[in-house]
């Protein structure tokens, strides 16, 4: 899947996570920031990792502020974003 533009998916709220998605033509790139990043920061990568290469992304950066979700909640709004990021929006 190709990033085309921008997108976000997510809040600030406890629990949950706010992601970032833009286009990097050097591959995937992931900042992030997370009240836990010391404990789970490496798992929470891999997670996005696997999102991204189960979505068929190559090539994103992506810029997360965590605030302790599961990886349930962060494999939802990575695949929000990039969903809205190459304009694959599903319809209401």
């Amino acid at each position: 899947m190709e990033i085309k533009h921008g997108a976000m998916a997510g809040t600030l709220e406890s629990s949950d996570i706010m992601v970032t998605i833009l286009p990097n033509p050097d591959g995937i790139q992931i900042d992030l920031t997370s009240s836990v990043e010391q404990y789970y920061g490496d798992s929470i990568r891999a997670t996005m990792h696997r999102t991204l290469e189960a979505l068929g992304v190559s090539s994103a950066r992506i810029e997360a502020v965590d605030h302790g979700a599961l990886d349930c909640t962060i494999q939802a709004r990575l695949t929000t974003a990039v969903r809205r990021a190459s304009r694959e929006e599903v319809a209401k």
